[in-house]
């Protein structure tokens, strides 16, 4: 499979050489930044109400940066991809924000190779990391 030499066909590269399969839908989680909270909650009510809405959540970063998380299901496809990365970049500058990027949780549905090996008898006081 052949990705354009820019940063999102890298990281499509990267997903492949991963052994994650780019031709099925995967959870694409976009990350919009922002410097005030007040900014990002904004952004975040109107992402919601908006056509853009994916699974959404509010975070403060590591670099001190309130950061939205726009979750959205999708064929990792190149063009598909940085459209959308486009789309939420306009829609994040309307708040004071900007894109910064976006990756993919290398656990998906499915993927046997990270199941809870306690399974549901499990609870938070069995020492291993939930």
């Amino acid at each position: 499979m052949q990705f354009p030499d820019d940063g999102n066909g890298d990281m499509l590269r990267a997903l492949m050489d991963a052994g994650i399969d780019l031709s099925q839908p995967l959870a694409i989680d976009f990350y919009l930044v922002f410097k005030t909270k007040e900014h990002a909650e904004k952004a975040m009510a109107a992402l919601v109400a908006s056509e853009l809405q994916g699974e959404v959540e509010l975070h403060f970063n590591d670099l001190e940066q309130w950061e939205l998380i726009v979750s959205q299901t999708m064929v990792p496809e190149h063009a598909a991809v940085t459209a959308r990365e486009a789309e939420l970049d306009k829609f994040a500058k309307k708040f004071g924000g900007h894109n910064d990027g976006w990756g993919v949780m290398q656990h998906q549905d499915g993927d046997d190779d990270f199941d809870d090996e306690h399974g549901e008898h499990c609870d938070h006081d069995c020492g291993h990391q939930h």
